[in-house]
């Protein structure tokens, strides 16, 4: 007498099966969340960049500007050279007052008792958002998520 110990072909292809639908669903689930961390990262960068910004103001005794590129989706921060760029791919759209963009160009100023013009920073990317909102009078920059 025999035994029939082991798996047919067939429980095998099912299993397989099962196991490639397990994993393409996980590899869908970790391409959304890499929308999610570009998006956090570029605020969480660009929040920083207003930090910065504001410190200098503080520390130097005289204003401090971060300078937002909207056609080219970029930025540059007071007495600095280089140019900080956020994905195409992240929509970017900022409220400040009306004095403050010139030729597609949005600064976004601190004084020297750390206060600010003030304004709003929106980045999003397919349904997700971040909002940065700089308080004008306390020049404080809060990143809410």
């Amino acid at each position: 007498m025999r035994s029939n110990a082991g798996f047919t072909l067939l429980e095998l292809i099912i299993v397989l099966g099962i196991m490639v639908l397990g994993f393409s669903a996980v590899a869908v689930n970790m391409s959304a969340g890499n929308d999610s961390m570009a998006l956090k990262a570029a605020a969480r960068d660009l929040t920083s960049g207003l930090r910065y910004v504001r410190s200098q103001a503080m520390l130097s005794h005289s204003q401090a500007t971060l300078d937002f590129n909207l056609s080219e989706n970029s930025y540059s921060l007071t007495n600095q050279n280089k140019v900080y760029e956020i994905p195409e791919t992240i929509d970017v759209t900022i409220n400040t007052a009306k004095d403050e963009l010139h030729d597609g160009v949005a600064q976004l100023r601190f004084f020297p008792d750390g206060s600010s013009i003030g304004g709003r920073i929106t980045l999003e990317k397919n349904n997700l958002s971040q909002e940065i909102n700089i308080n004008w009078l306390t020049g404080h920059v809060t990143l809410i998520e």
